[in-house]
């Protein structure tokens, strides 16, 4: 690791921390030559599949943009930033879990969808909105029945 302050190659570790519930490790250092001290973040590096979109493109999956429309769904809700990121972590790693190389893209709207789903009801109808091309009224009045009806059957 190179110092940010004097480009010196020689740093050691002073501490490590688990951070981010345990996904990433916090590490301070220190310059042998300036000692000047400066912490870095450590992440496994995980291959996440390509995504398949329907007109057939493929290509990288993108956190960014995961992140982006959970949050689009999510905005002027009372859903904290933590359970947003919670839930793009737990997609990444049902994406992961599959082992596949590659997925199609509903696969990972089905994600979202069910994790919307425990997040917020309304960010669950307005996502499937968009994600489901709703074309009136009626079809909003489906799938509320269907969120509704989920709900009291998981409901003992």
């Amino acid at each position: 690791m190179h110092c940010p302050f004097c480009s010196a190659e020689e740093t050691k570790v002073v501490d490590s921390r688990l951070v981010a519930e345990g996904d990433q490790v916090r590490r301070r250092r220190e310059c042998l030559e300036c000692h000047e001290r400066f912490t870095t973040f450590e992440t496994a590096e995980l291959l996440l599949p390509r995504v398949i979109k329907e007109n057939g493109q493929r290509e990288p999956f993108n956190e960014d943009k995961l992140r982006a429309g959970i949050q689009r769904a999510v905005e002027k809700r009372p859903v904290s930033t933590e359970r947003v990121e919670s839930a793009v972590a737990q997609i990444k790693h049902a994406l992961q879990a599959t082992g596949e190389r590659e997925l199609p893209a509903r696969t990972v709207g089905e994600l979202v969808m069910e994790q919307l789903r425990e997040l917020d009801q309304v960010a669950y109808v307005r996502f499937a909105s968009v994600y489901r091309r709703f074309e009136d009224v009626s079809e909003f009045a489906e799938e509320i029945d269907r969120l509704t009806t989920k709900k009291r059957a998981e409901t003992p």
